[in-house]
């Protein structure tokens, strides 16, 4: 009897998520713990590995499909000894998210072109028109054909059903045929069901006239979008300010990485910083909370959240209890969930949870910023590049470096004494450094 492949949840949070790519074919045999695929979630990439053994015999969601819901059959697999000719799709899993977008999302057309190029996909037959003479043609293949002139009646389709497909349109010169035109442009990228914008609404968001291109947001962009204005429009946020001198943590670690090179080891002054907000945290309790509305989550462990930025956006992977983990140790965990971080290989425990967040932008020679807050947690710390500054040392004008560093707290959770006072605990730990190894 032939098993269903469901879209899995790779996280707790997960709802949707788009299958980035196949790493089996149709008739190809797995067995239980092979990679089976590729799946793009909120967060990052993440393999799916088979549960069962068998044959592919049909793979019905394409690579590249967004808005895959949980749990929609995206292929069948044929037990062993089964005929994998005679394995069928069940009926409900013949139109799948990739065809049937929301008739609000008037984006979503444009970010269906891989699912529509694939022959094996199941929302193929679902394309004939409402019209007898209408061209078959995937909304990528349409937006593409609009913007470069070209009239998609004079194209053969290599897609399914003669479909044409983005394909098709490489060997067509701009300005091949009759131009669309701008209205007909927009209405013929949509499928029955969608909603076209109109041109008013398209010039409120941007200027086609300007030379440009339209790029699909990723999950993970679509995530940070959605968490960073729900935080900006629900979190009232306080401003805490302060200068910190570097000179002697600045010197403890030129000494400490001279001490590790034979561990292969190399202390970065963020790992130091690390270290000192989640001692500073836990010595802070009041700042390492979660507001939920009538009650408050007062956490007596600091895990630290780092933003790290890659090619895909913005994430945070964990530090756990960073106050009680020596600074080797926070080191090579940092490096390591970096490096991963930027290949989207994290695991969903690896940057969920933490009970505050440290961005760092000195290394781009920023001296201050405010960030926002990453929900649910409380607080975060925004630190700049430290650089020489005049600065008054031991009742003396001299000159010293000096990096600032702003808090941004929940002010329902987190009153603005409470938030002062860690602040003034991480500088006192920053500039007498030695409290970092004790």
């Amino acid at each position: 009897m032939s098993i269903e492949i469901k879209m899995p949840a790779l996280s707790p949070t997960m709802e949707e998520g788009t299958l980035a790519k196949w790493l089996v074919k149709e008739g190809d045999t797995v067995r239980s713990g092979d990679l089976m695929a590729e799946i793009e979630t909120d967060k990052a990439t993440m393999e799916f590995e088979a549960v069962d053994e068998g044959t592919i015999a049909k793979i019905l969601v394409a690579e590249g499909s967004d808005n895959v819901k949980v749990g929609t059959v995206i292929a069948i697999l044929a037990a062993e000894g089964e005929d994998v000719s005679a394995a069928e799709a069940p009926a409900a899993a013949a139109p799948t998210p990739a065809a049937s977008p929301a008739p609000t999302a008037t984006a979503a057309p444009a970010e269906q072109p891989k699912a529509e190029a694939k022959p094996a996909a199941a929302p193929a037959p679902a394309a004939p028109a409402a019209g007898g003479n209408r061209v078959k043609a995937s909304p990528l293949a349409r937006r593409l054909a609009a913007e470069q002139g070209i009239d998609l009646a004079t194209l053969a389709g290599s897609g399914p059903n003669g479909r044409i497909v983005k394909a098709d349109l490489e060997g067509a010169k701009p300005g091949q045929g009759k131009a669309a035109a701008p209205a007909a442009d927009t209405t013929a990228s949509v499928p029955a069901g969608g909603t076209a914008p109109s041109q008013e609404t398209k010039a409120v968001w941007y200027d086609e006239s300007i030379p440009h291109e339209v790029t699909k947001l990723s999950n993970i962009r679509k995530t940070i979008a959605r968490r960073l204005t729900e935080a900006k429009q629900t979190i009232p946020h306080i401003y805490l300010t302060v200068d910190v001198r570097l000179d002697a943590l600045l010197k403890l670690r030129g000494e400490l990485n001279k001490s590790l090179d034979a561990r292969g080891v190399k202390l970065s002054v963020n790992d130091l910083l690390i270290k000192a907000l989640g001692i500073a945290l836990e010595q802070s309790p009041k700042c390492n909370v979660t507001f939920l509305g009538d009650q408050l989550v007062s956490y007596s462990r600091a895990d630290v959240s780092v933003a790290v930025s890659t090619p895909t956006g913005l994430i945070t992977p964990i530090i756990r209890d960073a106050a009680a983990k020596g600074v080797a140790r926070i080191s090579t965990e940092m490096k390591e969930l970096a490096g991963r971080a930027k290949e989207n290989k994290l695991k969903p425990e690896e940057y969920q949870g933490g009970t505050a967040s440290l961005s760092n932008m000195g290394m781009f020679g920023i001296k201050q910023f405010e960030a926002v807050i990453n929900p649910p947690q409380g607080m975060i710390l925004a630190v700049g590049a430290g650089e020489k500054r005049p600065y008054i040392v031991d009742d003396a004008l001299g000159v010293a470096t000096v990096m600032t560093a702003t808090g941004s707290f929940d002010h329902r959770a987190i009153d603005g004494a409470d938030g002062a006072q860690m602040l003034k605990l991480f500088k006192a730990l920053v500039e007498q450094p030695m409290g970092l190894l004790a």
